[in-house]
């Protein structure tokens, strides 16, 4: 499938979820009940908006990453400036605690995100996952995730005859993947 035809790319992901083929996502899928979207920084905002367009509120909830950092920062405000003091070499655990630790992180906010679109009968589409970068969060640790990897709950179908049916919902992720050359800089 090319990458250089957002709408498209978006339309086939749909169909190939609506269909029967979806059952099988966990045996093609990287991570599982999930599919992972990466485009290039210049058709992001072209995929967003076809993502906005066709993946309606009745089926899917789109969860921005962009926003849930900035409602992670503006929640920790107070603390964030001690916490990049006391683990400047381990950055990455203010934005994700190791498992034994509990608190407030954002790993945990995009997770808390994901159930309730799951308990919505919805299914999840992270958006801006390049939000991510330097975080110490991959999306393989959301798409490995088990609330992610042991989900399932009823789809909504327009035709009443399938509301019985069962799909295992998957969060589907787009974002930009940035390469870098020798130096450090950007290559687009």
């Amino acid at each position: 499938m090319s990458l250089q035809n957002p709408e498209q790319v978006i339309l086939d992901t749909i169909r190939f979820i609506d269909s029967v083929k979806g059952s099988e996502i966990t045996l093609k899928a990287n991570g599982g009940n999930s599919i992972l979207m990466v485009c290039e920084p210049r058709l992001e905002d072209q995929f967003i908006n076809y993502i906005r367009t066709y993946m309606t509120d009745d089926s899917y909830r789109i969860i921005n990453l962009n926003d849930l950092l900035f409602r992670f920062v503006d929640e920790n405000k107070d603390t964030l400036p001690e916490l990049f003091e006391l683990l400047q070499s381990s950055v990455e655990q203010i934005f994700k605690l190791p498992e034994q630790e509990t608190g407030s992180d954002l790993f945990r906010i995009i997770l808390q995100e994901i159930e309730y679109s799951y308990k919505s009968s919805k299914i999840p589409v992270l958006i801006h996952s390049g939000a991510l970068y330097g975080s110490g969060i991959e999306n393989i640790h959301i798409m490995e995730n088990d609330l992610v990897m042991k989900s399932s709950s009823p789809t909504r179908y327009g035709q009443a005859e399938k509301k019985n049916k069962k799909l295992r919902k998957k969060p589907y992720f787009c974002g930009n993947e940035k390469k870098y050359d020798k130096q450090g800089k950007t290559i687009h």
